[in-house]
């Protein structure tokens, strides 16, 4: 360009003015014709999966507006069946003749490494999944994390006062005899959020001290929900005093809205990732990988951020945070993810046994 200027300048000014005019004109051609690919492009990604249907199972319908700004992009229409992660592994295990979806949206990451060793996952090999921290990630491509979800306790404020007790700080105080009868959780072969709870305090107390202390606490409970989202809505209505959860922005609303107390555990906090994946056959897979595309730019993870209520999510996606629920991650209980889906069988035997029919 330099050499091309200097001759320009040899030939003189009026030669100089009207190549300048020739070459703002061939940039406002450029920028023309740039604009045209820019909107035939957008128009192709928006009508690209046009009258096709995502079959997607989640954990919750609170996820919608994600899932409805990814139809109004790329046209696609999103059907969801709502089920804890334990009730998906045990369907697609009676059942492996036909995927039962195509994307598979939340739950505890136990679950999923548990589909993936039972070969029932299709592999990701998108370049926008290595955005998350390999600790959140499949090595071989088979699950991601969105995010994390972390236990603590919901407490009636109404019932506890009523029946004169102290609102429970720790997670040894659930153990304590006057509790008997007022607690509630899930069965952990259902709800991955309470298999994440028995097996960080296992983790965190050793085998023998933390099968002693899941021994006592059951000893307080009288019935296990069937489904995660028993203990929020039992407590909720004063069947319970104290339930346990995972931590969330809806958990800090209903709260708020009927005189609960919230509890992080002082002496750790239990979590688990949550996670994503596409499952092995979908006929509809081509969509769940242009999702999961599409959910892992910066902008959307914001949007889930904001949808889970969790600040933890920066941990997955670096730059991005949620709301901000006063959690202290100094007191994540450090977890052995390398057993969290390996041991989950025995895990689960074993409380099997102590719970008996409750």
């Amino acid at each position: 360009m330099k050499r091309k200027w200097q001759k320009l300048l040899v030939i003189g000014l009026s030669a100089l003015f009207l190549t300048a005019c020739g070459n703002n004109s061939s940039s406002k051609t450029s920028e023309s014709s740039k604009k045209e690919t820019s909107a035939s492009t957008s128009e192709v990604a928006k009508d690209k999966f046009k009258g096709k249907t995502m079959n997607v199972v989640t954990t919750s319908d609170a996820y919608k507006p994600l899932f409805d700004k990814f139809s109004k992009e790329t046209g696609a229409k999103v059907e969801f069946l709502s089920m804890s992660s334990g009730e998906v592994l045990s369907r697609m295990k009676a059942d492996k003749s036909a995927p039962m979806a195509d994307l598979w949206f939340g739950g505890g990451l136990d679950a999923f490494m548990q589909a993936k060793t039972d070969g029932l996952l299709e592999k990701d090999e998108s370049k926008a999944v290595e955005k998350i921290d390999k600790e959140y990630r499949d090595p071989d491509g088979y699950w991601l994390s969105k995010g994390l979800t972390v236990g603590g306790f919901l407490v009636n404020n109404s019932v506890m006062k009523e029946k004169g007790l102290e609102v429970p700080k720790k997670w040894s105080d659930l153990a304590k005899s006057e509790y008997k009868g007022e607690v509630i959780m899930s069965d952990p072969a259902v709800s991955g959020t309470m298999y994440a709870i028995v097996k960080g305090l296992l983790d965190q107390k050793g085998e023998q001290a933390g099968w002693e202390y899941w021994q006592k606490v059951n000893d307080n409970i009288s019935f296990y929900g069937k489904r995660g989202k028993d203990p929020q809505e039992k407590t909720t209505s004063g069947e319970f005093g104290i339930g346990l959860i995972p931590v969330d922005k809806s958990a800090f609303d209903a709260a708020k809205e009927n005189d609960l107390t919230v509890v992080y555990p002082e002496d750790g906090i239990p979590w688990v990732p949550e996670g994503v994946a596409i499952f092995k056959d979908a006929p509809g897979s081509d969509m769940a990988k242009a999702f999961i595309d599409f959910m892992l730019e910066p902008e959307n993870m914001k949007e889930l951020a904001k949808v889970d209520g969790k600040d933890t999510n920066q941990i997955i996606v670096p730059g991005v945070k949620g709301y901000d629920l006063g959690l202290d991650k100094s007191k994540l209980i450090k977890e052995d993810l390398a057993t969290f889906g390996s041991q989950r069988q025995e895990v689960l035997d074993k409380w099997k046994q102590m719970v008996g029919d409750k």
